[in-house]
């Protein structure tokens, strides 16, 4: 595969397709080599060579940028070396003092890779330099078709608009009739939408049993949920062969009751430091038999309860099982699951890959080849689940995270939504908006869950109330956005005793009155 053509003609950029040699290019700092090459097709690209340091590589020095404008990067990049791949990202510096990692990709030996990210300026400086690094410095970096496309706010918006028309909305059109077909003007139309089709929703702890105005609260604006913790191994077997699965029985049997659905998290997590105590003193064979014991008891119990599996949590960043049990100890889990509960979903779910771009660990491209193993392994793989722990967001980041994650074609759903407490509320309620809008305007996502269980403590890093319920700012987010994405619509049929309205996805009540007849029916409006 060749480079495509630079995205936006290359932005901003000099010579984004070094058509013109190394013309508005530099080595970043030190003393590596850059030359240009040619491909048998005659397309060009640059080669930096003898590097000593990460960061020696091609580099461009940028001017003028604007914090008030977001920038989204792509270029395709190759490795030459003795090694099958390297991480490489794309860093800006900005005035010698900030560094933004803008982009990663693992870069192929042999053949081009597209990296695609972006960042948004944390003030505007006087110049920064784009350039690329790897801490691989036995490897020489190949770039090619490289571009930088600023974005104000307004158009950033407007793109999320669109992708809220096409994916989350639809037009209808109510015809309003008398009792023999004939069409009728000027009747009064109202429509008020009941329920929503996307899940928005919110995990949920055991706190919430008993607490009737937190129930009311919590059934009033979300239509999905996830437990905390009262699934985990440690919290339905302490003590080995002593299972307990009251708390969490309670819990799916109110979210039932309620007509909630809720997400299955999780079966295993690959982190130790969450394992039962008792777990990680097991030899291989003991530690195989209570694996095969959690998967027949836990999801045999709740076959078809949940709407996906969380199935091995975290597995880019830790390796407990397969440590001891073998390297595809995990596609074990996941073919187990599946044998028993054919009908529901099997999850990826990991941190950092939408969060980070620094995280070498948990990179889209690291993401998807542990997806690609998975199913290669005979087992069906169906949703990406990313966690969503946020510290300050790099909007275009996430957004090139997304689009690439799409291209596997499965649903999408972040799943632990939260901002970083060592923000104040404001800032916290600032970047919550920023991540929901852009997760609800991509086609590919699916659900959003926000990891904001109330507990009388507070919660683990972000609430969206006071414990009385009173909204924090992250709490008027949520209801805002929550109006914006429900429609009502009042109005009069037009001279075809038509009444047209866009509207998002779900259930609605509409009202028709003319004269002295009036009514009142139901129904769905799916894409």
């Amino acid at each position: 595969m060749h480079p495509a053509a630079p995205l936006y003609s290359g932005g901003i950029l000099v010579n984004p397709g070094f058509e013109d040699g190394t013309q508005g290019w530099t080595e970043s700092i030190g003393n590596a080599s850059l030359h240009i090459e040619s491909e048998n097709n005659g397309n060009k690209f640059i080669v930096a060579s003898n590097r000593q340091m990460g960061y020696h590589s091609p580099s461009q020095k940028l001017e003028n940028l604007s914090q008030d404008m977001k920038y989204t990067l792509s270029a395709w990049v190759q490795i030459r070396g003795n090694v099958s791949s390297a991480f490489v990202k794309a860093t800006v510096g900005m005035d010698n003092t900030t560094y933004t990692c803008a982009g990663n990709v693992i870069a192929r030996n042999g053949c081009w890779s597209f990296l695609k990210g972006g960042f948004v300026p944390d003030w505007s400086p006087f110049y920064a330099r784009l350039y690329f690094e790897s801490s691989r410095t036995d490897v020489e970096i190949l770039v090619d078709s490289v571009s930088l496309q600023p974005f104000t706010d307004e158009e950033w918006r407007l793109h999320q608009q669109d992708g809220i028309i096409m994916k989350r909305m639809r037009r209808v059109v109510i015809h309003v009739t008398d009792l023999h077909g004939n069409r009728l003007e000027k009747a009064n139309v109202t429509v008020e939408q009941k329920s929503r089709q996307f899940p928005l929703g919110s995990a949920i702890s055991q706190d919430i049993l008993g607490n009737q105005p937190y129930q009311v609260w919590f059934a009033k604006r979300f239509n999905v949920a996830v437990f905390e913790n009262e699934l985990k191994w440690y919290s339905t077997e302490r003590q080995r062969g002593k299972l307990n699965y009251r708390v969490a029985d309670q819990m799916l049997a109110w979210c039932s009751a309620n007509g909630i659905p809720v997400r299955g998290h999780n079966i295993f997590w690959e982190d130790p430091k969450y394992l039962p105590s008792w777990v990680s003193t097991l030899d291989k064979e003991e530690l195989q038999k209570a694996v095969n014991e959690r998967i027949e008891s836990l999801v045999s119990r709740y076959a078809g309860s949940f709407i996906n599996w969380d199935v091995s949590n975290e597995m880019l960043h830790f390796s407990f099982y397969e440590d001891r049990l073998g390297s595809n100890a995990s596609d074990g889990f996941y073919q187990a699951a599946q044998e028993i509960d054919p009908w529901t979903p099997m999850f990826m779910n990991d941190y950092n890959v939408i969060e980070s771009c620094d995280d070498s660990e948990a990179s889209v491209d690291a993401y998807i080849q542990r997806l690609i193993e998975i199913k290669a392994s005979g087992q069906v793989m169906e949703g990406i689940g990313l966690e969503s722990h946020f510290d300050k967001p790099n909007i275009p980041f996430v957004r090139a995270a997304l689009e690439k994650l799409s291209t596997l074609g499965l649903p999408i759903w972040l799943t632990e939504v939260d901002i970083n407490a060592n923000f104040d509320h404001q800032t916290q309620a600032t970047y919550l908006e920023q991540i929901l809008r852009e997760g609800f305007s991509h086609p590919a996502v699916e659900g959003i869950i926000m990891w904001s269980a109330l507990h009388p403590y507070g919660c683990y890093r972000m609430c969206l109330t006071d414990n009385h319920l009173n909204n924090l700012p992250t709490g008027d987010v949520v209801e805002r956005l929550l109006q914006d994405w429900t429609t009502r619509e009042q109005g009069m049929s037009d001279e075809n005793g038509s009444f047209k309205f866009h509207g998002f996805h779900g259930n609605y009540q509409f009202s028709t009155s003319y004269g002295s007849k009036n009514v009142t029916k139901s129904t769905s409006v799916y894409q």
